[in-house]
């Protein structure tokens, strides 16, 4: 290996972080994750210390290179990803002024609804392509106005969490424009911030970073990180990109018409294009790509792998049992009376909203619900049912992606979901599309890692690098069963619509008691 060609992605997750060496061809050379804790202090909440980050950052990015006997100068260049939307305020000496605010916290309804209400939603898909959503950060910046005026009143810097990382990595106040895209304050078709929402919020331009375009060389590793993480100074950074952004490119989603879907506990459904797009009502997530010059369009449902668990925890102790006892996966003892059941598992629907919904139904009252239950119906078919709802589930984003004209060649499987060649088949069948897999299963630090390529001159752009090392590894095409979903999808569709009514009074009746309890 001649110096330069390792690129090094580092991914800012949830749950740890992430960095993964690879070399020029794609192939990885290490790997090494740092967990840390998230916080929840009151209900809704979810906070972490971006300390946490760092620390985890600097002993995972030692581990890899230690591993694998990298040398610091064979290191190209370095990319960023990690968790969106989180909300970190600096003072003017660039300290912390409290934890940050995650994506997934909840806190911020009132202050959405706020913003919605003096802006506008027409306004606010105009000028940002998206609706404000409580994981969103702008919305959190209100609440610190309003709940913690003291820390507000310090606030000279808002960075996004890997972001934080990069400012401590280099000294420098950078973003980039994935990532930048999901903070409610910026221009979205612009690719730069949105002056409008600013002024309507009384944010000032002077707090939040300059943006750069994915792949471009931000800043430098400066000295102190370079004794901190054994990295030599001077290593390039470049902008990187926010974690669905990166997982695309690590899967080689980088023209129009492909498109991935991706089944871990949520459900997202992303899609490159080569154009503006934007939801005429807000129920898809309108991006800056990690590809200069192009967007992305994202629906996302909230329980898909995760209906799957839930189904297993709930009704299939029969064969955690048994896999236990044989050495084998439950969910393949799940599955496999599953597959010999016949495609719409005789008129039982399954509806997966066991967490609420966000696409198409933005809806946190929606529950889950199997529908067409008989006598006839085994435990085989409520297996299928559930694969199959969360199939359906899918699909609702990829045909509001395809009523905005984006066109759909080819779909890209992964997450756990995407392991069953069962339900890669019913996908294929639902969506009636082709199905592949691809060769990478690193997620979006391998994304990261070749934006780091593409900065670091290895590779000339983005979809170069994707086209030299992004493989297919297999393909589903769909059979004979999609002419079957295609006349069950329009009563799944119905089905939502007929019980949203009863979701909201079920909510009510819920809460009433739930209080009740709680005051006895």
């Amino acid at each position: 290996m001649t110096p330069g060609e390792y690129l090094l992605g580092i991914d800012v997750g949830t749950t740890g972080s992430k960095a993964l060496l690879i070399d020029s061809r794609g192939e990885i050379r290490g790997s090494a994750t740092t967990e840390y804790p998230m916080h929840t202090p009151q209900p809704l909440w979810a906070e972490q210390d971006p300390e946490d980050w760092w620390r985890a950052t600097v002993r995972s990015i030692r581990q890899v290179l230690e591993a694998s006997q990298a040398q610091p100068q064979q290191v190209a260049a370095v990319g960023l990803t990690g968790q969106m939307h989180g909300l970190v305020l600096l003072d003017r000496a660039g300290k912390v002024l409290r934890p940050c605010i995650m994506w997934n916290d909840q806190r911020t309804a009132l202050q959405c609804a706020a913003i919605t209400e003096r802006v506008g939603l027409e306004r606010l898909l105009e000028w940002t392509g998206n609706p404000v959503l409580p994981g969103f950060t702008a919305p959190k910046i209100l609440w610190v106005q309003e709940n913690e005026p003291e820390v507000y009143r310090q606030i000279a810097h808002i960075l996004l969490p890997k972001d934080y990382v990069r400012f401590r990595l280099t000294g420098a106040l950078v973003s980039e424009v994935s990532d930048a895209s999901g903070t409610s304050l910026f221009d979205v078709r612009r690719r730069a911030w949105c002056t409008e929402m600013l002024d309507a919020l009384a944010v000032p331009r002077e707090w939040l970073p300059e943006v750069t375009e994915s792949p471009v060389v931000s800043a430098q590793v400066h000295a102190e990180a370079a004794r901190a993480t054994g990295l030599l100074e001077g290593t390039p950074v470049v902008g990187g990109a926010g974690d669905q952004a990166a997982q695309a490119v690590g899967t080689g989603v980088v023209h129009e018409g492909i498109v991935s879907v991706t089944i871990g506990t949520s459900g997202v459904v992303f899609a490159a294009s080569e154009q503006y797009r934007v939801e005429p009502q807000g129920r898809l997530h309108a991006f800056c790509h990690a590809v200069p010059g192009k967007w992305h369009l994202m629906g996302v449902m909230l329980a898909a792998g995760g209906s799957l668990r839930w189904y297993r925890d709930a009704l299939g102790e029969t064969e955690k049992a048994e896999a236990q006892a044989k050495g084998r996966d439950p969910y393949d003892l799940l599955l496999e009376p599953a597959a010999r059941i016949p495609a719409g598992c005789e008129g039982l629907l399954f509806l997966p909203y066991l967490s609420g919904e966000r696409t198409p139904y933005p809806d946190p009252h929606a529950r889950g619900v199997f529908f067409g239950l008989m006598l006839r119906h085994t435990k085989a078919h409520l297996t299928r049912a559930v694969l199959e709802g969360v199939s359906y589930g899918l699909r609702d984003s990829l045909e509001l992606m395809k009523a905005l004209g984006l066109r759909v060649e080819q779909v890209r499987a992964s997450g756990g979901g995407a392991r069953s060649s069962l339900w890669r088949q019913i996908l294929a069948d639902v969506l009636g599309t082709q199905i592949a897999t691809v060769n990478v299963t690193e997620g979006a630090a391998y994304g990261a890692a070749l934006l780091a390529g593409v900065g670091a001159q290895l590779y000339p752009s983005v979809e170069a690098a994707c086209q030299q090392v992004v493989r297919i590894t297999g393909t589903t095409v769909p059979g004979p069963a999609s002419n079957v979903y295609g006349d069950y999808y329009p009563r799944y569709r119905a089905l939502y619509a007929a019980l949203a009514p009863e979701f909201r009074e079920l909510a009510r009746v819920v809460e009433r008691h739930w209080m009740g309890n709680k005051e006895r």
